[in-house]
């Protein structure tokens, strides 16, 4: 029996041996091919936060700074021009938020901001019972106006549709003189939360260290959490594989990347569009007082263009459209003839959105949204091959 065990250990070290010599060949195979891969991911999600997340979340933070300073103006000097600048930085500051919605997960998401900042239709019976309520219109014209309303407020009040209903009508700038005083206080405490919010945004995903001095300050007396675990959103991603980082592989981070702007394009197809046009609910209508619909549409799709090809223009580098053109190069020119037309038959919808969104043009830029996030789904498959 000591000789048949001998014999069969020496059989069975034989045959780990070289079990063990094929798996060591093909680990090592695998891990040269995806070595290589995952440094070209790296590079991708590294663009992607600093040339793509961060500078637009910039903007935006900058943007609503001036808007802030434009509404205490106005509530200060009632005049047209004041109403016109005010109405003007509304429209930037829009902008850089509609530019930034292929990547709401993160911060947007994990910290309530989208829905805080960015719910419509208005709701216009709390509004006006606000409006109507002195006591709230003491609490929100004081110093820390801001915080109360960040507090106290439903989201149907706040953010940037509270405010464009103050200061728009039927795509127009109201006159000064229609503008109650109690609409600018709540004018004012609105756009303050609305700024520290897109602070909380901009170093959530920069990293404290790297905002404005002014702006870790205000973040700071608010404690608003900029992190995940021990890193910002930014670092989270760029550290991936790493201890601390939620995410295994750069190819994970990747996919992340991409459901994001799988969303924001079924989001514009399904429901921006596709509620009003279908008639699941007519009063489904973004910025409908600004007449502002079209404008936010095409932003959202030019969002999932700049996270596709590598960053906000001027700022570009290796991107999604890169590796997918190096591995088939027919998704990549899919991908880009869906945005391109995804942008055109939005355009051709007639203006304003809140007027025309029964067209036929809707109802073919519908479509083109929805086949952009098919066309997506499609594509992020093909990372993992």
């Amino acid at each position: 029996m000591k000789r048949n065990f001998k014999n069969g250990f020496l059989t069975c070290a034989a045959s780990l041996t070289m079990l063990f010599a094929v798996v060591s060949c093909s680990k090592d195979n695998v891990t040269d091919d995806d070595s290589a891969k995952e440094a070209t991911f790296r590079a991708i999600v590294e663009q992607f936060v600093n040339n793509t997340v961060v500078p637009t979340y910039k903007s935006l933070a900058d943007e609503s700074v001036s808007l802030y300073d434009a509404l205490v103006a106005l509530k200060a000097t009632k005049t047209d021009a004041n109403v016109k600048t005010a109405a003007d930085k509304w429209i930037k500051a829009r902008d850089y938020w509609e530019l930034s919605e292929a990547f709401l997960f993160g911060p947007a998401s994990d910290f309530g901001i989208d829905p805080h900042i960015d719910t419509w239709p208005l709701a216009r019976n709390e509004f006006e019972e606000v409006l109507n309520n002195s006591g709230q219109i003491a609490s929100l014209a004081a110093e820390d106006g801001d915080e109360w309303a960040a507090e106290f407020l439903g989201p149907g009040v706040l953010g940037f549709h509270g405010i464009e209903y103050i200061l728009f009508r039927e795509g127009k700038t109201r006159s000064a003189a229609s503008i109650p005083d109690n609409e600018l206080v709540v004018a004012v405490a609105v756009a303050g939360d609305l700024r520290n919010k897109c602070f909380q945004l901009e170093a959530s995903w920069a990293g404290m260290d790297k905002v404005a001095a002014a702006k870790k300050e205000k973040l700071e007396a608010l404690e608003l959490n900029v992190t995940i675990g021990r890193l910002s959103y930014g670092e989270n991603m760029i550290n991936s594989g790493k201890a601390g980082s939620t995410n295994q592989y750069f190819v994970d981070a990747c996919e992340d990347i991409v459901d994001g702007c799988i969303t924001i394009a079924d989001e514009v197809g399904a429901m921006k569009i596709g509620k009003p046009h279908t008639g699941d609910d007519v009063n489904y209508i973004e910025s409908p007082y600004s007449f502002n619909s079209k404008v936010d549409f095409i932003g959202n799709i030019k969002s999932i263009e700049n996270v596709y090809l590598g960053g906000v223009e001027g700022k570009r580098g290796a991107s999604l459209s890169d590796y997918l053109k190096s591995v088939n190069p027919k998704t990549d020119t899919d991908i880009k003839d869906a945005i391109a037309n995804a942008i055109a038959k939005i355009e051709a919808i007639p203006f304003p959105f809140a007027h025309n969104f029964n067209t036929d043009a809707a109802g073919d830029a519908m479509e083109a949204c929805n086949d952009l996030a098919t066309i997506l789904e499609g594509a992020k498959s093909r990372l993992r091959e």
